[in-house]
């Protein structure tokens, strides 16, 4: 029988769901690093909100440990390429608290719309201030919402119930979504000029990290409002107390901060600064969601083997794993190459299969292409919640399986819809194990894909390959592959060099800079 811990305060209702599904389950919640270290040995499953730490020394005394499940979005306090290394499943709950997220969102504009803190507190301490505390209304605001996704698109659908206008920044975020919700799509600058109240609902990534800087604070409307219920780190808070105490910002209420738990902050004291311990999942309705919902995901994965929203597992039956892994390797390597070329810039996305590949279940290798292609903008992104983020976000996502016979004993086809038409990139299986990419962008062109890439479109023109390998060797930078494709002699043309480092900022401004270069980018595989 099966053996789970729940080490972190959650609803009996857990407990009840696992001995249902014939796991056994023990309650212990509040143990120190050490106790848990010495009774890990003993379980297979291990069920956790935030408090628990699940690191790499954990995993090392988690001998039988086969799953670890998040009551709950985040898992920054899951060490999940050590639980990857171990064979441990991740999972979460991504839906279960959104509603309880969003309006606790909603909750804080409120509170900053009216001062409500600051008036109960002068109430209270016997004063009669009424004339202190002037507030806005909320009606006939622009409300700016930095990220469109499950929490975003609640906050924008209660926010247009209050009578406000809502413009969205969200990079997959499509036109025809947009309209669904109601919502204006705009970009970063565009949302900063014109809101009078911000809201941030993005995961924290490399891309996301201080998106509200200083540089970006100072283009915000001036007197704007700001929230964040999503992830400390979004907001560089050094800048945003200037912010306030300068008014640019009127008033700035976080449920999230960069260190936690926030015992001190440059932020605590700052005018019109509201401050909550995290609460946005902390109603009683969430808590009872994501307790069911990490409950049954866990026992459905130690009792029958299924996978429901994990994090570094694939949805795989064990027939079609071999089959299908060096599919999805290559499938992973196409959407992440056409991601990183135009991935900002997509409205939908076609995956072609033909020849062997046609014959195979779909559904992998459809959740690899998209794993590859949203892995730029969100490290959490894999083949498991690749297509529910794609289905979020609005993006157009077709199959289409082809009977007839190719160039290639299998192929695997990704066609990217943007602004300037379909882009595509293809590859095969040499040896039916081997990845490789044999088309990108309507051209042929032969190589793996792997390590450190320089992608260039130029001018098919004498001299040209010359001068690129001067600049790269100038910088000291070695070549290890070198390809090149064109439509017609003098046209277009693409590179793709593989090379033993990465390409630095300076030396890619040199490389944009020569004679016939169109476009270029630096790839990681």
């Amino acid at each position: 029988m099966p053996k789970v811990l729940i080490s972190d305060p959650m609803d009996p209702k857990a407990a009840e769901i696992f001995r249902a599904h014939g796991v056994e389950v023990d309650e212990k919640p509040g143990l120190s690093k050490e106790e848990l270290k010495a009774i890990i040995g003993d379980y297979d499953g291990l069920a956790i909100r935030s408090a628990t730490k699940v690191t790499a020394d954990l995993l090392e005394a988690a001998a039988k440990l086969k799953v670890v499940g998040r009551a709950g979005i985040g898992v920054d306090n899951v060490d999940i390429p050590a639980a990857s290394a171990k064979g441990v499943v991740v999972m979460n709950t991504p839906f279960g608290n959104s509603i309880t997220t969003a309006e606790h969102a909603i909750a804080l504009m409120f509170a900053l719309a009216r001062d409500l803190p600051a008036a109960d507190l002068s109430t209270q301490a016997g004063k009669w201030e009424k004339n202190r505390f002037m507030g806005v209304e909320l009606t006939s605001k622009t409300l700016g919402l930095i990220g469109a996704g499950n929490i975003g698109s609640i906050v924008a659908e209660r926010a247009l119930g209050l009578r406000m206008k809502v413009i969205a920044y969200d990079p997959f975020l499509t036109p025809e979504r947009a309209v669904d919700l109601g919502v204006e799509k705009a970009t970063l600058d565009e949302l900063l000029a014109r809101a009078d109240f911000i809201t941030l609902h993005t995961p924290l990534t490399d891309q996301t990290r201080n998106i509200l800087s200083r540089e970006n604070l100072a283009k915000t409307k001036r007197g704007v409002r700001i929230v964040n219920c999503a992830r400390g780190g979004l907001i560089d808070e050094a800048a945003l107390k200037e912010a306030l105490d300068s008014r640019q910002v009127a008033g700035a209420a976080l449920d999230v901060f960069v260190d936690e738990p926030a015992k001190q902050s440059p932020l605590f004291g700052a005018p019109g600064f509201i401050a909550t311990p995290h609460l946005g999942a902390s109603t009683t309705e969430a808590q009872v969601n994501v307790a069911i919902q990490v409950a049954e995901q866990m026992s459905d994965y130690l009792v029958t083997g299924g996978v429901t929203n994990a994090l570094n597992m694939p949805s795989l039956s064990a027939e079609e794993a071999p089959k299908l892994k060096p599919y999805m390797e290559l499938a992973q390597q196409l959407g992440s190459l056409i991601g990183q070329i135009e991935g900002r810039r997509l409205s939908g996305v076609a995956i072609e299969v033909e020849g062997a590949a046609a014959e195979l279940n779909p559904k992998p290798i459809t959740g690899a292409v998209l794993a590859g292609l949203m892995h730029v903008y969100s490290d959490a992104v894999n083949m498991v919640n690749a297509p529910f983020l794609a289905k979020a976000r609005g993006l157009d996502v077709r199959e289409v399986r082809h009977d007839r016979e190719g160039d290639y004993h299998t192929l695997v086809r990704v066609t990217a819809t943007t602004p300037d038409g379909p882009k595509s990139v293809a590859g095969t299986l040499f040896g039916n194990a081997k990845p490789r990419l044999v088309e990108m962008l309507g051209m042929g062109i032969e190589t793996e894909l792997a390590g450190d890439m320089i992608y260039v479109a130029n001018d098919d023109a004498p001299g040209f390959i010359g001068r690129l390998g001067t600049t790269l060797g100038e910088a000291g930078v070695n070549i290890g592959t070198f390809q090149l494709g064109r439509r017609t002699a003098g046209g277009e043309a693409v590179l793709l060099l593989s090379v033993d480092s990465p390409i630095d900022q300076p030396l890619l401004q040199r490389i944009r800079a020569l004679e016939g270069v169109r476009e270029v980018k630096p790839l990681r595989f």
